[in-house]
């Protein structure tokens, strides 16, 4: 650890990439690199962010019925990717849209574990478990 308390990743920046899941109206969010209030605001500008997570559909889908968070490639969440998690979640379920959080890294389950956010969000073991979910 830094003098100021930060942990050191050796993982690629915080990024997010938004695709289509196999099914029409499903939505893939791939969350790759630590998400944490460093890393995502240090990484990606707010409207960015706020156009990624946006429930509105992208050029050439249709209107999402299912968002996966994929956390395949994220190694850690700290309280503010969580707090965005839930907002998403939050703002989801307004408008009828399944929220499944998929292949989380030990660390990141624990976080979910811990605040109890397991109860609240579908969770699958993969992506491709959550498509058939």
């Amino acid at each position: 650890m830094s003098s100021f308390g930060f942990q050191t990743w050796n993982s690629a920046k915080f990024s997010i990439e938004r695709k289509p899941g196999k099914e029409p109206g499903t939505v893939v969010l791939c969350f790759s690199g630590p998400f944490t209030v460093r890393d995502v605001y240090g990484s990606l500008p707010t409207m960015e962010l706020t156009k990624i997570l946006a429930l509105e559909p992208a050029p050439g889908e249709c209107c999402p019925t299912k968002n996966i968070l994929d956390f395949s490639k994220c190694p850690y969440m700290d309280s503010t990717g969580l707090g965005m998690i839930v907002t998403h979640h939050v703002r989801c379920q307004h408008k009828g849209i399944k929220v499944v959080a998929a292949a989380m890294s030990p660390r990141v389950r624990e976080v979910f574990k811990l605040t109890r956010v397991d109860n609240v969000l579908a969770i699958a073991a993969t992506v491709e478990e959550a498509e058939i979910n």
